[in-house]
């Protein structure tokens, strides 16, 4: 196994982690959870960096990034959901672009295509992991708001992205 799976894979491990700090109360055990969300946030970009700049790009590693990142974020928002710090509907716009940017992807393939991760897909996932960290740090009612609209509005736009740019992948017809 190479540096950056590696890496996806110590971000794979911190998510238990992550949230054994959130859920068990001990002295600081918020600062705990945000020291290992951030941890876990810079492997991401760092393994893809590593992946990158020193050609570990592996099938395993395309596979694997992506669901930790989206494991991860979800696990947070799903914390604050149950923390009554970020309406469910929010959480539900967020999982219903994973779910259909991933069926995009997966019928590209099917023809033969492979959609790359797109530059304000990019945007989203780091908006939201500094919002994810904002609001970990801070306990502010209209801070929550502002970065809850955030992460809607990076994650609506690049959902939309993905199918205006390839809204040939996908034949409208057959509906």
């Amino acid at each position: 196994m190479n540096t950056a799976n590696k890496l996806t894979m110590l971000r794979v491990l911190l998510i238990p982690v992550f949230l054994l700090a959130l859920y068990l109360e001990f002295p600081f055990h918020t600062w705990a959870a945000l020291g290992i969300f951030v941890l876990a946030s810079v492997t991401d970009f760092v393994d893809g960096y590593v992946a990158r700049h020193y050609n570990q790009i592996t099938d395993f590693g395309k596979f694997m990034d992506p669901l930790a990142d989206k494991v991860l974020v979800m696990a947070a928002m799903l914390w604050f959901v149950e923390a009554g710090r970020m309406p469910a509907w929010a959480l539900l716009i967020v999982v219903v672009r994973e779910f259909a940017v991933t069926a995009l992807r997966l019928v590209a393939v099917e023809g033969g295509r492979v959609i790359a991760a797109g530059w304000s897909g990019k945007v989203k996932t780091a908006s939201t992991m500094v919002c994810l960290v904002i609001m970990l740090a801070l306990r502010f009612a209209p801070l929550d708001w502002v970065c809850v609209a955030v992460i809607l509005v990076t994650t609506v736009y690049s959902g939309v992205e993905y199918f205006v740019k390839n809204k040939d992948v996908v034949n409208w017809s057959d509906m």
